[in-house]
């Protein structure tokens, strides 16, 4: 039942009905990996999706001095590795676990099988793969055009989205956040101390809270 459970949160079967999820949840795998371990390398066989159950992952890319440039952080509901899903490519980035996590594993072989049974599912991750996409496209836009203050901009608004309000309450270091914008925690600091200085933001222990989303939107060169 908790399998169940937690594919139903998953936006790629919210379109399922239970009979039909159950079937996914039947050929579904727990794992649990503790904290600061690698769950996969980049250039690992692609042979699964994984679903973040609970806990906090990042997908990071190591450069040969051993920099990290953090993708993505997931979290509850999340998942990754749909790429494997459809073609045999290897891993395109490690995996590492941020918090202690469990997630679930659905085997590629197991999710086609089902995907024939239920066509629509294979449109649903079409979409997300291209939400994706694009994602990485304004990504790399901010990276090109924005200075700091914009690309820190630009990424609470986004996470504010995928929260569904102002209230951001993933757990992000300024370390962290510099490494998904590609700055220093130095000039990370500083800028998230201006953003509260200008009633942009406010910050507390538990939560990052969006106070006026136009300004944001104004340094992450968002048009009205």
């Amino acid at each position: 039942m908790a399998i169940l459970d937690d594919l139903k949160r998953v936006p790629l079967f919210a379109d399922l009905a239970e009979a039909e999820i159950s079937r996914f949840a039947e050929v579904t795998r727990e794992r649990e990996y503790p904290r600061n371990s690698v769950i996969l390398f980049e250039d690992d066989p692609g042979d699964a999706l994984y679903l973040v159950s609970h806990g906090q992952v990042k997908v990071v890319l190591i450069g040969e001095d051993g920099r990290e440039v953090i993708l993505s952080v997931l979290s509850d509901g999340d998942f990754f590795g749909e790429m494997s899903l459809i073609d045999d490519e290897p891993r395109s980035a490690h995996v590492i676990a941020m918090k202690d996590s469990h997630l679930l594993v659905l085997r590629r072989d197991d999710f086609q099988a089902q995907v024939q049974q239920f066509p629509a599912i294979a449109l649903k991750l079409l979409k997300v793969l291209v939400h994706r996409l694009r994602r990485a496209d304004v990504k790399i836009g901010g990276l090109v055009l924005l200075d700091v203050n914009g690309r820190v901009a630009r990424l609470l608004l986004d996470l504010a989205g995928e929260a569904g309000g102002p209230h951001i309450t993933r757990k992000l270091t300024h370390h962290t956040i510099a490494q998904m914008i590609g700055s220093s925690r130095e000039t990370v600091s500083r800028a998230m101390r201006e953003l509260m200085d200008r009633r942009l933001i406010a910050v507390t222990r538990r939560e990052i809270t969006i106070q006026d989303r136009d300004g944001l939107a104004a340094l992450a060169g968002d048009r009205a």
